[in-house]
């Protein structure tokens, strides 16, 4: 007796006709499908009042249709086919509104969101994007804001609303076969909705759109006078550039330096009571009106010259960033256009263009997918979706969508700013720049420019400066105010004059802040970097992230590939055997007493059709590579390995048009090269209903995979032969011996099958259609072995030998055999005799410790992978080394980030590895970094020059000042304010352009890299701003305390006292322009006049900084305070401040081991005197910041936060009881375990945290600076 089954629920069937009409309302929600299927919640008004209907809790369910499809789901049937509709006319139930009146069965619900839509409920317009569906003048058939409707989100009711694929075909005045013509200019035929929505195809499947002509020659695809109508209608492809401040706006930013501001309102006080001292009072008889209103007018005029100056160099540094931001984004993307593929810009891509995809592409605009084997796509940065989407035709899901068999499965959307990972394919491009959706994401950002490592350090350091300067304006104010106030009870002078005194007390201290406080050492960091990264530029180095810049100029260690960057990656066939006996080779290397080795000529002539055509299927359907133009000429763009091989094809075999042996082939499945298993394939359909598999990769790995060899060359039928021992040892010595020659060895495998996937194969989860390429890849049969010639760059063994006597150890990591691998690195210099060679799968199989011992050694990786690649970066920068790598490919991603310095290839690089890495070399050479190394240390350089200046004029300046005030009876400084801030132009602007702008020369690679750890300011530069400061004060001291009895001037006469002042002036300021050409050099070398004559920039500014000293002494007269002087008053000037070269020259003499002994005895008494005094201010300052904390409630200045940098590359910040004046010997880094930072006693700033109540409030500590031997 059979066992009892479960019986389906009865249902009931009402079949008279539905009185009311229950149309679906467009903002219901939709209902999942889960394993049963739910009924729909809304009855239509039949339902509630026919006494007959039963209702319980298994409702009425409808089986799908008999014809429907299976899509990895439960499927949608079709309403026209459906057993309950009595009305077939689909168009007649839009119009209707999906009536149900034909219908009293409640139909499944949809398996895509909107299915059941009209055309106006699918493509209605968002709110606020109205605009975008008002198109004046529109020649297609639909608008912009239609189009953005298909993915915002993905939707495949807007889809079908839009006709599908040959809707956007015809509607856009395109074809999906040839592309947008490039005759182009305007539109001349406006083509309608409805027009669009009918077009169809042949039975053949080809368009019935519009076409272009195929025989249109190619030539030149800039857009500047093409595509009008498509420009104006969906834009470019171009983001609106970031918003700039402008001109005006910079000089307002400028202008709103609160110290600025202070020092202008003095200005304009002093003014005013100068101006009622000349107008207001009676001039003393004998002298004439006052004349003390010329000062603050002065102050003015020198606060609004700095304002211009700074906005102007803000608005040229902008300016400069923008371009190469520009530069940054472009790229050339595969587009097809009259039936050609062509490169063009990512910016020249319009809407109706056909644009190929490929594994590593960012996608650069949305679309729909027109064809792909395998296409899969990353959308995680545009949808936040971390899985692969696969993709599906264009087409096919929208026939599956009359068909009612279309589930949300289905994915023809291509997403601007999404990878994709797999496959191959093309699409239409529906939506481009501000349009598109990552268009859409990227306008609503606003991205500040990144600040650097170094300009972090820099700043906290000027903030150190500044603090200490104002520390000393503020005593000297104190000092001063004390002495005013004790003087006023004999002083006889008008209240206007005794505010003017006062006033004088607060300019001369608030321009001593404007002075000690250094923001030209940031400044002259922008200015190194933009100036580095427009000369990298032009030597092929597009610099994408600034910290990269700096950061070069420190690695230790550079991991190159090999391929296109030690190599020309101008790759043609030079040798090569048929199966295991037959070799063949260039003419020029055939040897005549070899009579076993062919020509090529010989060896393919002999060779039968049959076998022809199975090498011109391996050489050019197995292949991404196409045919296209570059200057003017036709050629193989694509993989230079897979580029060689059409070339040998196309010479020897008589390949005709690559896309004429495509057309005719039925590709079934598409295994795209992957970089783990360093082989790619391809799997056709034979005309005889066989199926083929074609294999082409690595020599060494794809003869472990054969099974059998092709046997008789010249038979019209193919045979072959089992593979025996002997024989593949003779294949495995002809890949040795081509690997020996430097050559890289390519095998191709092929084998036939009844059936795919074969039996017993295992399928894809997400496509039973194909197989896994693992379960097949085996019991294949050996075509043939080549030998690729791939000569080293030029200059390349030169660069090399420049890294390493530069400190910089080169490594090869490349994915070629070992032995190739080997003979490239000896012969450019990387292999050394003790130099250790290692393979990719023996390298990852090794403990972390045994990686360390080994990595030192460690020379060439060969059959590495993009994981080996990893984790070999990783493991080296945990050996403290500071790493630089190259990667092309998509699964180099992880290594370039993981990377200090990550470089992608320009040319051979994959849109993924260009977006990882942090400098593209746009023309794939290993100089080009040797190029970055320099100048890298250029910027650290150039900053370095100009702190070590900063600092000299400062500690000059703030103490010339201070001192010579304090000792006046007046108070007055013999530098006045508008001379301060002529200084300070000198120094923040003038010396900064000047300092930034060296280029390196060679000699920069002739010492070993600074080491991560290093501080700012070595001994050697502590040695030249000590020995420099010591000799101004000394000569400007002696000048002005002794100079009248020097040079035997009368005591009391006010005017030699003036001309002694102007002089002391005239002498520092010639001072610091000798200094800053001792500040040309950092090392204790003596040329410092070295490429001066290269350097523009620091002519000029000397030139301008030298005429505008003469002219303030010639003319600057009251408004400088000073006295024109004669020529022997210049000469004593000149005479006084030129010693200055010869000064330097006798510090450079002193060796750097002493003087460090020197720094460190100063040191300990400088943290022995400053630990009492800033614990005392601790006990002031705290106080006041809890009152201002508790009673205005402010929050912590943004700058108030930890200076300990956060980034790696910025260093460690130390306490003042870490700090070690004992100078440091460089030594290698050990690996170090994270810990818990220690609480530093002190701290720059308060926290940004609130302090807890009666927790110690922290304050000052020392500034970050420890001194290490040059």
């Amino acid at each position: 007796m059979a066992p009892d089954r479960l019986l389906a629920p009865s249902i009931t069937i009402q079949t008279s006709p539905s009185p009311q009409i229950h149309s679906r309302n467009a903002s219901e929600p939709d209902v999942d499908f889960q394993d049963h299927l739910q009924p729909e919640n809304t009855l239509t008004n039949a339902e509630e009042t026919t006494p007959g209907l039963q209702r319980h809790s298994q409702d009425l369910l409808v089986p799908a249709s008999p014809t429907a499809k299976s899509l990895g789901g439960s499927t949608l049937r079709s309403r026209a086919q459906s057993f309950n509709s009595t009305n077939s006319n689909t168009d007649t139930a839009i119009e209707s509104g999906r009536s149900r009146a034909t219908s009293d069965v409640k139909t499944l619900r949809s398996r895509f969101e909107g299915d059941d839509w009209t055309t106006e409920e699918a493509l209605r317009p968002d709110r606020g994007n109205e605009q975008d569906f008002e198109v004046p003048n529109n020649l297609f058939a639909f608008s912009p804001g239609q189009l953005n409707k298909l993915l915002g989100p993905k939707s495949l009711a807007a889809f079908k609303a839009l006709g599908g694929l040959r809707g956007l075909e015809t509607g856009l005045q395109t074809s999906v076969t040839a592309g947008l013509s490039v005759d182009e200019t305007s539109i001349h035929e406006r083509v309608s909705f409805d027009q669009a929505l009918q077009s169809t195809y042949r039975k053949d499947g080809s368009p019935t759109g519009p076409t272009v002509s195929q025989d249109i020659k190619v030539t030149d695809h800039n857009v500047h006078n093409q595509y009008h109508d498509r420009i104006r209608i969906f834009k470019d492809n171009r983001l609106p550039a970031k918003k700039s401040l402008s001109i005006w706006q910079l000089f307002w930013v400028a202008a709103k330096d609160k110290v600025l501001i202070i020092l202008t309102i003095a200005a304009l006080i002093s003014l005013a009571l100068g101006i009622y001292e000349a107008v207001g009072q009676t001039p003393a008889p004998g002298q004439g009106p006052s004349l003390d209103w010329v000062e603050g007018l002065a102050i003015g005029v020198a606060v609004l010259i700095v304002i211009l100056v700074t906005g102007l160099n803000d608005y040229r540094r902008e300016k400069q960033f923008a371009v190469l931001n520009s530069k940054k984004e472009d790229r050339q993307v595969k587009v097809i256009r009259s039936g050609k593929s062509t490169m063009i810009s990512v910016f020249d891509v319009m809407v109706g263009d056909v644009l190929h995809l490929e594994s590593g592409n960012s996608v650069p605009a949305d679309g729909i997918l027109i064809d792909g084997h395998g296409v899969k796509c990353d959308e995680s940065s545009a949808t936040g979706e971390s899985d692969a989407m696969r993709k599906t035709g264009g087409q096919e899901v929208y026939e599956r969508i009359q068909e009612g068999t279309a589930t949300s499965k289905l994915d023809p959307f291509i997403i601007s700013g999404s990878k994709v990972l797999e496959g191959v394919g093309t699409y239409l491009v529906t939506s481009v720049g501000v349009n598109s959706g990552f268009g859409k994401i990227m306008g609503s950002l606003q991205i500040e420019n990144e600040e650097t490592p170094l300009q972090a350090k820099l700043g906290n350091m000027a903030s150190w400066i500044g603090y200490l300067g104002s520390a000393a304006a503020g005593l000297l104010f104190i000092i001063l105010l004390i002495r005013f106030l004790a003087g006023l009870s004999g002083d006889t002078r008008s209240p206007a004059l005794k505010g003017q005194a006062f006033l004088d007390i607060l300019i001369v201290a608030i321009t001593i802040i404007v002075v000690a406080v250094p923001e030209g050492l940031p400044v002259a960091v922008t200015l190194a970097l933009s100036f580095a990264t427009k000369k990298m530029y032009s030597e092929n180095n597009l610099v994408r992230h600034l910290r990269a810049c700096e950061t070069m100029g420190n690695a230790t260690t550079i991991c190159s590939d090999k391929t296109g960057t030690l190599t020309q990656n101008k790759m043609k066939v030079v040798a090569g055997t048929m199966g295991s006996n037959i070799q063949f080779a260039r003419e020029a290397d055939v040897n005549e007493n070899d009579k076993k080795i062919l020509s090529f000529a010989s060896g393919f002539s002999a060779l039968s059709d049959t076998v022809k055509t199975l090498l011109l299927q391996s050489y050019a359907i197995n292949s991404t590579a196409f045919e296209g133009e570059e200057d003017g000429q036709m050629t193989f763009i694509g993989s230079k390995t897979e580029t060689a091989l059409l070339t040998m094809a196309k010479e020897q075999l008589g390949l005709g048009p690559v896309a004429e042996e495509r057309a005719g082939v039925q590709i079934v499945q598409l295994i795209p090269f992957d970089s783990d298993r360093k082989c790619m394939g391809i799997v056709i359909r034979l005309p005889s209903g066989m199926y083929r598999l074609l294999v082409k990769g690595a020599a060494e790995i794809l003869l472990d995979k054969a099974t059998s060899e092709l046997a008789d060359n010249a038979a019209d039928k193919l045979h072959f032969r089992e593979l025996t021992e002997p024989a593949r040892a003779r294949v495995a010595d002809t890949i040795s011996s081509f690997a020996q020659k430097s050559l890289r060895t390519i095998a191709l495998l092929y084998k036939d099958c009844q059936q795919w996937p074969p039996i017993g194969a295992r399928t894809l989860d997400d496509d039973p259609s194909m197989a896994l390429f693992e379960d097949v890849f085996c019991d294949m049969i050996l075509l043939q072995v080549v030998g690729i010639q791939d000569p080293l760059r030029d200059g390349v063994s030169k660069a090399v030998a420049q890294c390493q006597n530069a400190g910089v150890k080169v490594r090869m990591v490349t994915g070629d055999n070992v032995m190739t691998a080997t003979a490239i690195a000896t012969q450019c210099g990387i292999k050394s005799d003790h130099g250790q060679v290692m393979e990719g799968p023996k390298f990852r199989q090794l403990s972390e410790d045994e990686m360390d011992e080994v990595l030192p050694h460690l020379e060439v990786l060969a059959r590495s992978s993009p994981e080996d690649k990893r984790i070999l970066v990783a493991r080296l920068k945990h050996l403290g080394e500071i790493v630089a790598v190259t990667g092309d490919g998509t699964n180099d991603g992880p290594a370039l980030k993981t990377a200090d310095v990550g470089f992608s290839m320009g040319i051979a690089g994959t849109e993924v590895a260009k977006e990882a890495s942090a400098i593209i070399l746009m023309d794939d050479n290993f100089s080009s970094i040797v190029k970055a190394i320099m100048w890298g240390r250029s910027v650290n350089d150039a900053v370095a020059k100009f702190l070590q200046f900063q600092l000299t004029v400062n500690i000059t300046a703030v103490t010339l000042a201070f001192i010579s005030a304090v000792s006046s009876s007046n108070g007055h400084s013999v530098l006045s304010a508008v001379q301060l801030l002529w200084v300070n132009l000198i120094m923040d602007t003038f010396a900064a352009l000047a300092l930034a702008t060296d280029a390196p020369t060679e000699d920069i690679l002739n010492r070993k890299p600074t080491p991560r750890s290093a501080n700012l300011i070595t001994t050697n530069m502590w040695k030249m701003i000590t020995g420099q400061a010591v000799y101004q004060l000394v000569v400007t001291f002696v000048l002005y305390f002794a100079g009248s009895q020097i040079l035997g001037y009368a005591k009391g006469d006010s005017v030699r006292q003036t001309e002694l002042d102007t002089m002391v002036f005239n002498t520092f300021v010639w001072m610091q322009i000798f200094n800053e050409f001792n500040n040309r050099r950092l090392d204790n070398k003596l040329n410092i006049f070295e490429g001066v004559h290269r350097n523009y920039f620091f002519i000029v500014i000397n030139c301008i900084m030298v005429g505008g000293q003469i002219m303030i002494i010639f003319v600057g007269g009251k408004a400088f305070q000073i006295k024109r002087i004669d020529g022997i008053q210049w000469l004593i000037c000149i005479l006084c401040a030129l010693p200055c070269l010869l000064w330097a020259v006798l510090l450079r003499c002193i060796p750097d081991r002493y003087a460090a002994v020197v720094f460190d005895f100063a040191g300990r008494i400088w943290f022995a005197l400053a630990r009492p005094i800033l614990k005392a201010l601790r006990l002031v300052v705290g106080p006041i910041y809890r009152f201002t904390k508790r009673k205005l409630g402010r929050k912590t200045s943004p700058a108030g936060k930890d200076l300990a940098p956060q980034d790696e590359e910025a260093g460690s910040t130390m306490s003042m009881d870490e700090v070690s004046p004992t100078p440091q010997t460089p030594t290698k880094a050990k690996p170090q375990t994270p810990q818990t930072p220690k609480t530093p006693e002190f701290a720059l700033h308060p926290p940004s945290t609130p302090t807890p109540a009666g927790s110690p409030e922290p304050l000052l500590h020392p500034p970050p600076i420890t001194l290490t031997t040059a």
